[in-house]
């Protein structure tokens, strides 16, 4: 069964979102709190949606996403940031259904863009996207400023950024 999340899923999906990162071989990473997650997914200006795949009425798998935009479409479209679903309950479709679940709300809404990263030795993920009929946007590179390389690109060195 897919549901979307609620606050008293939070600690679950916190705790799989660990899991998901020491899968990835990043678990340091993995810093977000509860009160960081739920305000993102509940509180007063969502920008982060959620659902829950559950097997026997306990949560086994989440998919967190939330709306980008395509200047070319004109339209918004889903951005999937993580889907999990914990290794018992894997091969159980929970994993296709989570991903069922964001292409109708894209058809539902008209928006023509499921997108998401996958990590490139993740064959299994790689292998079920395919059989999904996804292809892979070899063509993009992702980049990123995060850290010091942020502050001093913005021209502030190794300041932290003012506020707002």
């Amino acid at each position: 069964m897919i549901r979307p999340a609620t606050p008293a899923d939070v600690a679950d999906i916190l705790a799989m979102v660990v899991e998901l990162a020491t899968y990835e071989r990043a678990p340091e990473l993995a810093v977000m709190t509860g009160d960081q997650l739920h305000e993102a997914l509940f509180g007063p200006d969502p920008k982060l949606f959620g659902h829950i795949a559950l097997d026997d009425g306990k949560p086994v798998g989440f998919a967190l996403w939330f709306l980008n935009f395509s200047t070319w479409t004109g339209s918004h479209g889903i951005y999937l940031e993580d889907l999990f679903v914990r290794p018992a309950a894997r091969g159980t479709g929970l994993g296709k259904a989570l991903l069922q679940t964001l292409a109708a709300i894209c058809i539902e809404r008209g928006y023509p863009r499921l997108e998401w990263w996958v990590l490139d030795w993740n064959t299994p993920a790689i292998d079920f996207y395919h059989a999904a009929g996804a292809r892979a946007m070899d063509e993009w590179t992702v980049y990123r400023l995060t850290g010091d390389a942020l502050t001093t690109f913005n021209g502030l060195g190794t300041q932290a950024a003012p506020p707002g």
